[in-house]
């Protein structure tokens, strides 16, 4: 499985407009942050999973060329607002790009991007096919995908475990049962998104208590506000085995 972090950055993204504080104006390419997206290859099928409004350019930045589905976490803009440009897939593919997400996610979709679901479309619009999930795990090119649930203040959000990896983001809460469908992962992706207390994501520090019952060997810290500190100096803060993920941090896992 190779995995890149296409956008690590939260619902504003990094820098955020107009702000001067010392990450935003920071110089380290780590502190660049695009709103959160990861993109996975599992032998020799191509995954991302949210496509926020900088889809496009992280497409680009990550010179990826192939895409064969796409998995949705929930229906924020900040995770749903790029599905318009999986157009170029569409037209090198010749195919329409399955989207997976639960009901409310795809109705949400449905609603924003009415002109997808038209009768009468535009020519040259994006070609999906939405698919509905559940809770259950469900397979894609025979791949085993086990939706994740946790909570998001008090909206159901979807992390995604595939093999020994789990990718969770958006979460501030995760249930005794999804906590037992983690276990064992080797890998895992936890949001993290500011020091001080926050209405509906995991802090530094509950996030990295949460890394602790977890128990996975690593752990990569991910959806990071400005308000978390520069990149270089929270990176030394944390335990053995705890990383801040960056935008463009690619890994290798058996």
């Amino acid at each position: 499985m190779k995995i890149k972090f296409l956008g690590t950055g939260t619902s504003q993204g990094v820098p955020v407009i107009g702000c001067q504080c010392e990450v935003c104006r920071s110089l380290d390419y780590r502190d660049k942050r695009y709103r959160s997206s990861i993109y996975l290859e599992i032998d020799g099928v191509h995954l991302v999973i949210d496509t926020g409004p900088d889809f496009r350019s992280q497409m680009l930045a990550q010179n990826i060329s192939r895409l064969d589905a796409v998995l949705f976490t929930h229906e924020h803009k900040d995770h749903t607002a790029g599905l318009d440009d999986i157009r170029p897939f569409n037209f090198s593919q010749q195919k329409d790009m399955p989207v997976f997400g639960r009901e409310q996610v795809l109705d949400q979709i449905k609603r924003e991007f009415s002109y997808i679901f038209s009768s009468h479309k535009y020519p040259g619009v994006p070609q999906v096919e939405p698919i509905e999930i559940t809770e259950s795990p469900f397979s894609f090119e025979g791949i085993t995908i086990t939706p994740i649930p946790v909570l998001h203040y008090k909206l159901p959000v979807f992390g995604f475990r595939i093999g020994d990896f789990t990718y969770i983001t958006d979460a501030n809460q995760i249930p005794e049962s999804s906590i037992q469908l983690i276990r064992g992962s080797e890998t895992i992706v936890l949001n993290a998104l500011q020091k001080t207390p926050h209405i509906s994501h995991f802090t530094l520090e509950e996030a990295i208590d949460m890394a602790g019952q977890l128990g996975a060997k690593n752990t990569y810290l991910t959806h990071i506000s400005h308000k978390l500190g520069l990149h270089a100096e929270v990176e030394k803060e944390l335990p053995e085995g705890i990383h801040l993920a960056y935008d463009g941090l690619e890994l290798s896992l058996p």
